[in-house]
């Protein structure tokens, strides 16, 4: 893309932790969930009309599912970043995290980068997953950990993480399972891959899931495969 959605500007006052303004070129609004724009209250990233050099599909996407997948499947028309984006009656923005990797447990947000700064807090794990599988009451929370060294997941490990979690957050954040896997699927920008591991884990075939090209460590998907088959 040859255009930021919100930067820093030297002409606009700076304020501390905010993004100075929306950028040129980029119409960004944030929405709530019925598709009508925020100001002052956390909201979607949107983009409600075209930009410079906006992508118009995915390389090998022939019909475009994907692309329609992955930016206009929740506003119509309307480009879905997957951010969550506070707009300020000054105009500065606040960026918070991933919208499509916030976790809804019983409807209450858990944002995934708490669960990872306490999990991966401790000396044995030394990366982690967590996601949501929607169902029944409050769903299923996954928590999937990469151990140091040759240690092996026990239930003693197992309890000091719940523990952890409760205390330093909420028993909201303490997870149905935890499993051990050999390796957190990342990007080559090294960023977790918690929505496509939440599609396999529902069922996505590893193709339709994850461009697997664009991926550090592909093999790692089949280990989430076998982990769906399994459960």
């Amino acid at each position: 893309m040859c255009t930021g959605f919100v930067g820093g500007v030297p002409l606009v006052p700076v304020y501390e932790g905010e993004l100075s303004c929306r950028c040129l070129g980029a119409r960004v609004e944030a929405f709530d969930p019925a598709g009508r724009p925020l100001i002052g209250e956390l909201g979607e990233l949107v983009i409600t009309a075209p930009m410079p050099s906006m992508p118009v599909g995915f390389w090998g996407d022939t019909d475009g599912s994907r692309y329609r997948e992955a930016y206009f499947d929740v506003f119509p028309g309307v480009w879905r970043h997957g951010d969550w984006i506070t707009i300020s009656e000054r105009g500065t923005c606040v960026i918070t995290g991933r919208s499509d990797a916030t976790l809804n447990r019983g409807g209450v947000r858990l944002g995934t980068a708490e669960f990872y700064s306490v999990v991966e807090g401790l000396d044995e794990v030394v990366d982690s997953v967590v996601v949501h599988i929607d169902g029944d009451d409050q769903g299923e929370l996954l928590l999937f950990v990469v151990l140091a060294g040759d240690r092996q997941l026990d239930d003693g490990l197992r309890a000091r993480i719940a523990r952890e979690l409760r205390t330093a957050l909420s028993p909201r954040h303490v997870p149905d399972e935890i499993h051990q896997v050999r390796a957190v699927p990342r990007t080559l920008s090294a960023k977790k891959l918690e929505v496509p591991v939440k599609r396999i884990l529902t069922g996505t075939p590893i193709q339709q899931a994850a461009a697997t090209g664009a991926l550090a460590n592909p093999e790692s998907l089949e280990e989430f495969r076998r982990f769906a088959r399994k459960h």
